[in-house]
């Protein structure tokens, strides 16, 4: 016999069971309101994508057209700060070119210009004094005024030891001779030497030197306080080299970033310093078992260079440090460039002076 509510009846066959329609909707229903909340937050999930894409693309067009303001402002103060300059405004010249660096610190010609500012100001701030007229002979200049042009053209020519040189000998001839134009030639002469022997020669002690007597003059301007600053520094930090592998790293973590090719007369820059010490600094942390700490100085050491003698000692102490050993193994001493080099040691902290950005 059937029973009585045939509505939710499960039908015997001889091949199996057949359910109802009734039995089978509900199923149907659920995979149908799965199917819309999946398209949803399909729908929902891209328009939060595209609108992050859109965000992120504006911002760039913001930050592109706010580096062409700046390079259009910086342009125009420094054409009035040449119009300031050739017109001996040196004070409102001075701030100008201030501006400009402040705005775009590598604008060219703008620290040559500002050095010529300050010379300017400094001569115009320096009262001359003038003689009472006497009945003497009038001296012969014409050596001093040889000498005098001689120095100029050096200065145009940009060569700052010929300049220095040569106001040396004008000076043991005539110490009195325009002495105020002459020192003003000095302190630019003296100034640009100094830059020059930090930034390109790596004599950093004599810059140094250059800097210091540049400043009996006048002031120095901000780039040339920075270049000294960081000579200082590399020279501080260079003094542990062999003997502190840590405060190397950290010295030279300061340094490298702001002048990557800062160098001594090792030849030997700021970064390859950084470098070679991360890699000694992680021997002696993976040799302590501070596996850990040892992976992050070998990441740093290859993110500067590869290194395919480093490479493996870094895959085994990531492993380490992920699964520590049960004994302290110590990683492979790796050879690095440089090991000849022993700088003397030196108790001496960097300097508490921290370079303007």
């Amino acid at each position: 016999m059937m029973p009585a509510n045939n509505e939710d009846t499960i039908i015997s066959t001889s091949h199996g069971t057949l359910e109802t329609p009734e039995a089978t909707s509900k199923p149907r229903k659920m995979r149908l309101w799965f199917l819309v909340l999946g398209a949803l937050g399909t729908i929902l999930v891209s328009g939060l994508l595209g609108g992050w894409l859109g965000y992120q693309a504006s911002l760039r067009d913001r930050l592109a057209e706010e580096e062409n303001q700046k390079a259009i402002v910086a342009a125009t103060q420094y054409q009035l700060g040449l119009a300031d300059l050739a017109a001996g405004r040196y004070d409102t010249a001075r701030k100008r070119f201030e501006f400009v660096l402040a705005l775009k610190p590598d604008f060219p010609g703008a620290m040559e210009s500002l050095a010529q500012a300050m010379m300017g100001l400094t001569l115009q701030q320096t009262p001359t004094v003038t003689p009472s007229p006497t009945a003497q002979p009038t001296p012969d200049t014409r050596k001093e005024e040889e000498l005098f042009a001689q120095i100029q053209q050096a200065l145009l020519n940009q060569d700052w030891q010929l300049a220095i040189d040569t106001i040396e000998v004008l000076r043991k001839l005539n110490l009195t001779y325009r002495a105020v134009d002459v020192d003003g030639m000095y302190y630019l002469a003296l100034r640009n030497l100094g830059v020059k022997n930090i930034l390109e020669q790596g004599l950093l002690e004599v810059g140094i030197y250059n800097l210091t007597l540049a400043e009996r003059f006048a002031p120095l301007d901000v780039d040339a306080q920075n270049y000294r600053i960081w000579a200082r520094q590399y020279l501080s930090a260079a003094s542990f080299w062999g003997v502190d592998w840590r405060r190397v790293v950290n010295y030279f973590a300061q340094i490298y970033p702001a002048l990557p090719n800062l160098r001594d007369g090792s030849g030997m820059t700021a970064t390859q310093r950084f470098r070679i010490a991360s890699i000694k600094y992680a021997d002696q942390l993976a040799a302590q078992g501070q596996y850990c700490e040892a992976q992050i100085h070998y990441e740093n050491a290859l993110s500067i260079a590869p290194d395919p003698q480093v490479q493996p000692t870094l895959e085994v102490v990531r492993e380490w440090c992920a699964n520590p050993p049960g004994s302290q193994v110590t990683p492979t001493e790796t050879p690095t460039p440089g090991s000849g080099m022993t700088p003397t040691p030196s108790d001496t902290p960097l300097p508490s002076e921290t370079p303007t950005p």
